[in-house]
């Protein structure tokens, strides 16, 4: 039986709650339009770092990460700043603090190494990540931090809704804005902090961004995005967390964002409504039903032409001429609207049966309705009607046609003097 070591446990462990942490706080970023933030905080920490050791000498965890945290600080304080008190939008603070603070920790790491046992420092695993470092007690400030993460959400989650999505409106009823900001830049830069020694400054914020961005293309609830989150950092973490510790020499880290990053493909490709996978199969079915009512529609009026006769087949020679489609693609068309029961093919021609009658009536009578309300309501000439009303066809739903009805007055015929098929009692 496969059993893991006592320092990949807590890799595990500590990589899971991260991954909670980061993904639910990385919501707030992401809907809030600040995915850089996380970075630019991380890169920020850098320099703190490198001046902790530099000031103490020690090479302590909690020491290191002191100094992280108070740089990370500095950071977010000056992003507000620049946007508050200056003319500099945001996304220009958030890389004028992230490429200053982390060229000022490249030059302090540069200078560490140079100093007497300075090549022993280590400070650069605060760059990519050294999880396997992590002792039961940073289990435990991990373990407190996502506590602290998951109890703010809870209690706050109307008013950080409210500041994700319409933030002047909370102002004007009296939410404290800039104090929500201000307390989820500061959780932010304490799970930043804290995910340097897991993931590095350069990955941390794939750690926050990619969880959050997967779970949004699921759902479009904030609360239903927020568990989706939390699941996939945390089980990312734990996958990563495993496959480190299966593989050796396999930095945990990388291996984390890599996982994140199948997530978030996956979650792209195959997610309901907003996947692309989903997206083509849906517009797949909307051409095929956009053909399929043009066919009837051209049917239909065809009848109306030899006085209302539906009984005679259509030529499909005739049927290509009307909108230039191949006899290839009209037979594909043609073949699934027989096998649906809407028509009949007879001596290399097509015919409407009741059932397709009906449907091809429905066509008609919303493209005429449209006509006649654009000439009526907007008031537009005759001859710029049409093609607006080819779309609107087949978007109308039979409430909406039954609602323009009523509007119209239930009128007989359209703007050129063509009868609307009345609905079917």
């Amino acid at each position: 039986m496969f059993e893991l070591p006592y320092f990949a446990r807590n890799v595990l462990l500590g990589a899971s709650l991260l991954g909670i942490a980061g993904g639910v706080l990385g919501c707030f970023a992401l809907l809030r339009r600040q995915s850089l933030l996380g970075d630019a905080l991380a890169h920020a920490a850098l320099p703190g770092v490198c001046l902790a050791y530099m000031l103490t000498g020690s090479k302590t965890p909690l020491v290191l990460l002191a100094g992280a945290l108070a740089a990370g600080i500095l950071g977010a304080m000056l992003i507000l700043l620049f946007v508050r008190w200056s003319r500099v939008k945001e996304d220009t603070a958030l890389g004028i603090v992230l490429s200053v603070f982390f060229g000022t920790g490249i030059v302090l790491l540069t200078h560490i190494q140079k100093l007497p046992y300075g090549n022993q420092s280590g400070l650069d695993k605060y760059l990519f990540g050294q999880a396997a470092t992590l002792l039961p007690r940073d289990i435990v400030v991990i373990g407190v931090l996502c506590a602290i993460v998951v109890g703010v959400t809870v209690l706050l989650f109307k008013e950080l809704k409210l500041l994700c999505f319409d933030r002047e409106y909370g102002a004007s009823v009296g939410l404290p804005t800039r104090k929500l900001e201000l307390l989820l830049t500061l959780l932010l830069v304490v799970v930043v902090v804290v995910g340097l020694q897991t993931v590095g400054v350069v990955l941390v914020v794939a750690t926050l961004i990619t969880p959050a961005a997967a779970a949004r293309q699921w759902t479009e609830r904030l609360g239903v995005m927020l568990a989706l989150a939390a699941l996939f950092g945390g089980g990312t973490g734990a996958a990563g967390a495993l496959i480190s510790a299966g593989v050796a020499r396999v930095p945990t880290g990388p291996v984390i964002v890599l996982c994140s990053s199948v997530i978030l493909i996956l979650s792209v490709l195959f997610a309901p409504r907003r996947g692309l996978v989903w997206s083509a199969v849906e517009e797949r079915r909307v051409a095929w039903r956009i053909r399929s009512e043009n066919l009837l529609k051209d049917l239909y009026k065809w009848g109306e032409q030899q006085g209302d006769d539906w009984t005679r087949p259509v030529p499909l020679s005739l049927l290509m001429g009307v909108r230039g489609q191949s006899g290839r693609q009209l037979r594909r068309v043609a073949r699934r609207l027989t096998s649906g029961g809407l028509l009949r093919s007879a001596d290399d021609g097509l015919q409407l049966n009741s059932e397709g009658h009906a449907a091809a009536a429905a066509v008609v009578r919303k493209h005429r309705l449209w006509e006649t309300y654009l000439t009526r309501r907007l008031e537009l000439p005759t001859d710029h009607v049409h093609r607006d009303a080819d779309a609107m066809e087949h978007a109308l739903s039979d409430r909406a046609v039954a609602r323009l009805d009523e509007l119209l007055g239930h009128p007989a015929s359209d703007p050129h003097g063509r009868p609307i098929p009345r609905s079917p009692a």
